[in-house]
């Protein structure tokens, strides 16, 4: 089933993407753990990774130099090739 994303850059007409399933458990998985730069997304990082971490979860930790812009192509390729699974930390 096919779900309508909205894009903040001003679109005029929204893209309409299949969503990848979501894995039936993260044990065994490497899950990336994206902090955009935002007031207070280190927390939010913090407390995802004690949390898996506690389940017994494996977690790699990035951080985009800006939130103002998409994450720069080389880090993209990073967190593709070294993590299954990518939670990305929204906070203000």
């Amino acid at each position: 089933m096919a779900r309508v994303l909205l894009d903040p850059t001003s679109e005029r007409r929204p893209a309409e993407r299949a969503l990848t399933p979501r894995p039936a458990s993260l044990q065994g998985r490497t899950v990336g753990l994206l902090d955009i730069s935002k007031s207070r997304g280190d927390v939010v990082v913090e407390e995802l990774e004690a949390l898996l971490h506690a389940d017994g979860v494996r977690t790699l930790r990035y951080r985009k130099p800006t939130f103002a812009r998409p994450a720069p192509v080389d880090l993209r390729h990073e967190i593709a090739t070294q993590c299954e699974v990518v939670i990305e930390a929204l906070a203000d």
